[in-house]
């Protein structure tokens, strides 16, 4: 891409050695923003699955201040074709922009872009739509509340049926900590994924995960009787919480483990003064999005907006899709070994 694209209004330009302090200041104070526009995701990305990044800034013409950010990242593969998306592995994404000068010349450039990489599509990942004139997907929904400072004005807000399990794994005795080793989340996790019939990617992905993020990237493991049976990773942002990569074993459901589990989550998330508890992506329909729904959370909608470039029509790259079926089955049926060590050659395409 060209290293500056110029207007009267603003500079749009790529990310540089010492502009994450700068970027990240940006996002914190945008009221849009979200965890995974923080610059620790090109890093992510980069390290974890050795995908090119194109992280762009709008800057005022004068150079006096950041009017944008647009993260992005290119997944190219055989089997998936080639694409340039805000964000791989992210469940948000897009623009951030002060204005709507910022806004339209960040997507110029990343129009520009993705005609330069010669990809099928561009993929902007949003809460709201943006871009009425692009085709949009619109297969996912997210869950978003506010939570009290009080647990039990939070338990109280709980649908009962749903409460009830709560309560449930409070009485099995099950235990809920801190933990600092992804080794049980990655065990359950990939555990999950093989039964749903998803390849999981690497335990190195976890770890750069930890390592980047830090205090702002925790796991919380669930035990009964000593031994671990779920376990999740959550991300924390500004005042917001949102479990991101839970998993959990066979005896998990009949314990109520993974119930519990979120419960605790959102215990720790006040304990450490977040306001919002977020539950993530999920597609309509599905198993997560009940159990999301009987939390007492509203579905928000989430419009994946595309700009075509050799694409004639909107990727469904979705397990639902029927294509998909036979390659699903014979996954689940795989043992759990060869998943894990199959699996993130696959994964690191399917963000």
């Amino acid at each position: 891409m060209n290293d500056v694209a110029r207007s009267d209004v603003v500079t749009v330009r790529p990310f540089r050695e010492g502009d994450a302090s700068v970027w990240d200041a940006y996002v914190h104070a945008h009221p849009d923003a979200t965890f995974f526009h923080l610059s620790g995701w090109k890093t992510v990305l980069e390290r974890a699955f050795s995908h090119r990044t194109y992280y762009l800034l709008a800057v005022a013409a004068d150079g006096s201040s950041v009017r944008g950010v647009l993260p992005m990242a290119l997944v190219s593969s055989f089997l998936f074709g080639k694409s340039l998306i805000s964000l791989p592995f992210c469940c948000y994404g897009g623009v951030l922009a002060s204005d709507e000068q910022a806004q339209r010349a960040l997507e110029d450039e990343a129009c520009k872009l993705a005609a330069q990489l010669n990809v099928d599509y561009l993929e902007m990942r949003l809460r709201r739509r943006t871009r009425t004139d692009w085709p949009a997907k619109e297969l996912y929904v997210t869950f978003r509340k506010p939570v009290s400072a009080d647990d039990e004005a939070n338990l109280n807000a709980i649908p009962r049926k749903q409460r009830a399990m709560v309560r449930k794994g409070i009485n099995k005795g099950l235990d809920a900590t801190v933990d600092q080793s992804n080794d049980e989340l990655y065990a359950m996790y990939s555990e999950s994924l093989r039964n749903l019939g998803t390849p999981v990617f690497s335990q190195k992905y976890l770890r750069i995960l930890q390592e980047t993020f830090g205090e702002a990237c925790e796991i919380l493991t669930v035990r009964f009787e000593g031994a671990p049976i779920a376990s999740v990773m959550s991300f924390y942002f500004r005042d917001e919480v949102m479990p991101y990569y839970g998993g959990g074993t066979v005896r998990a459901r009949d314990l109520a483990a993974n119930d519990f589990m979120y419960w605790k989550t959102m215990q720790r998330a006040v304990q450490r003064g977040c306001k919002v508890f977020d539950y993530g992506r999920s597609k309509t329909g599905t198993g997560s999005y009940s159990f999301k729904v009987n939390w007492g959370f509203e579905p928000q909608q989430l419009f994946y907006e595309y700009h075509l470039v050799r694409a004639r029509e909107v990727p469904n790259l979705s397990p639902t899709n029927p294509k998909y079926k036979l390659m699903i089955e014979t996954w689940q049926k795989l043992p759990l070994w060869l998943t894990q060590r199959v699996g993130p050659p696959l994964a690191r395409y399917l963000g």
